[in-house]
């Protein structure tokens, strides 16, 4: 049995949350069910309409989809979301030049699968370690993967806001797929960068372990970052795929 919390917050810097998160522990059409976090950007107001618009869409898509494959609806979701943002952008000046990250998770039985697109992340967390599933496509991955950078470096480099793949940024979307194994005890960790660039892995993994249940530790985490400075929008969703009688 699934069980998730999510939490989204607007962070101490911000005048606007522009992240959007969604998420389904039941069927969504033919998916079994849905996490989604979307982490918008762009002028008043844009960022946060590029981000939710990307999540209805996407929703919409999967209740009527024809697909009944995980990917396939996953994929299609995502790149008419694409299309629908472009052409909001498009046909109104004010909505002109906005994007959004998305990072999706779909869980059947032991399996996941992740779709991604931008810098929101996707972790799982086990008792002993913490692995992040997706890969930013930002500037500072890029520098990172090439050598000119050092993983530690990567959160403070004053580049590291830019990414290199959007929705909304160009007709032609990549999306990154990553289908991994769950054990029993594994937690899900979904989040925008609001919480990553403000904590470290480790510090996440000790906080996810140091709280009772799924919502002390998602506000544990929010809380964190905020007190860490809370320079953006911060977005979290636990999702537990096996509960063993308890609320972990």
């Amino acid at each position: 049995m699934i069980k998730t919390f999510s939490i989204t917050d607007i962070g101490r810097k911000r005048k606007l949350n522009q992240d959007y998160v969604y998420t389904s522990e039941t069927p969504v059409g033919a998916l079994p069910n849905l996490f989604v976090v979307a982490d918008g950007m762009g002028g008043h107001k844009a960022g946060d309409y590029a981000s939710r618009c990307t999540i209805e869409t996407m929703v919409e898509y999967a209740e009527n989809a024809d697909d009944t494959g995980i990917v396939a609806v996953l994929e299609q979701a995502i790149l008419k979301a694409n299309e629908v943002v472009i052409e909001k952008a498009e046909s109104d000046e004010a909505l002109n030049g906005m994007g959004t990250t998305v990072v999706a998770a779909c869980i059947d039985g032991d399996e996941m699968c992740v779709a991604n697109v931008g810098d929101s992340r996707l972790y799982v967390v086990s008792n002993r370690e913490i692995t992040q599933i997706t890969r930013d496509h930002s500037l500072v991955e890029e520098m990172v993967r090439m050598g000119g950078l050092k993983r530690e470096q990567a959160r403070t480099h004053p580049d590291k806001n830019i990414i290199t793949r959007a929705i909304g940024a160009q007709q032609n979307l990549e999306i990154d797929f990553f289908k991994v194994k769950l054990d029993p005890d594994d937690l899900v960790l979904m989040c925008s960068d609001g919480l990553t660039n403000m904590l470290e892995d480790e510090e996440i993994r000790m906080i996810l372990q140091g709280q009772r249940d799924l919502v002390e530790k998602a506000e544990c985490l929010v809380n964190a970052a905020n007190n860490n400075g809370g320079k953006d929008n911060i977005t979290v969703v636990l999702i537990s795929p096996a509960v063993n009688g308890d609320n972990r």
